[in-house]
């Protein structure tokens, strides 16, 4: 038995012509704001005010940056711009951290800065994987690479 897949389920319904019921809420507290700035102030004044409130409705309404809405996306940037910004790297409790050996200041070692691609791949391997899968050679990539620390 053939059963049919609900297909577009990202896309809002339409309530009145093309516009969404987020849209035409929007539009509708535009109307209620414009309809009382006309009755509060007169001429010029009115239409000094009105642009930019209308111009920002309308933008909450119909553009999308990054395919979300307006109100949306300044919501997130918002909470990125105020919330605490803390990254931490879950390491496994069992690992022993690297601790290098201090070398006496007289003894200069010349230490080589390159890196091959396979110690790339061992290090990306040990970061993605958050440390579960420690080989012995990120070690050595380690001592080599940063012999002061």
């Amino acid at each position: 038995m053939l059963i049919n897949v609900p297909q577009y389920i990202d896309v809002e319904d339409k309530v009145a012509g093309p516009l969404t019921l987020k849209q035409l809420g929007w539009m509708l507290a535009m109307g209620i704001i414009l309809l009382i700035l006309w009755n509060v102030f007169s001429g010029i004044v009115f239409f000094v005010i009105a642009l930019p409130i209308a111009l920002l409705f309308l933008a909450l309404t119909f553009y999308k940056p990054y395919g979300q809405p307006l109100g949306s996306f300044v919501i997130f940037a918002f909470l990125y711009y105020f919330r605490p910004k803390i990254y931490t790297w879950k390491r496994t409790p069992e690992r022993e951290q690297f601790i290098p050996k201090v070398t006496s200041s007289n003894e200069v070692q010349a230490v080589s800065k390159q890196m091959t691609a396979e110690n790339l791949r061992g290090l990306a391997q040990l970061l993605d994987s958050e440390g579960a899968n420690h080989s012995e050679n990120v070690d050595e990539i380690l001592k080599k690479h940063n012999p002061k620390k």
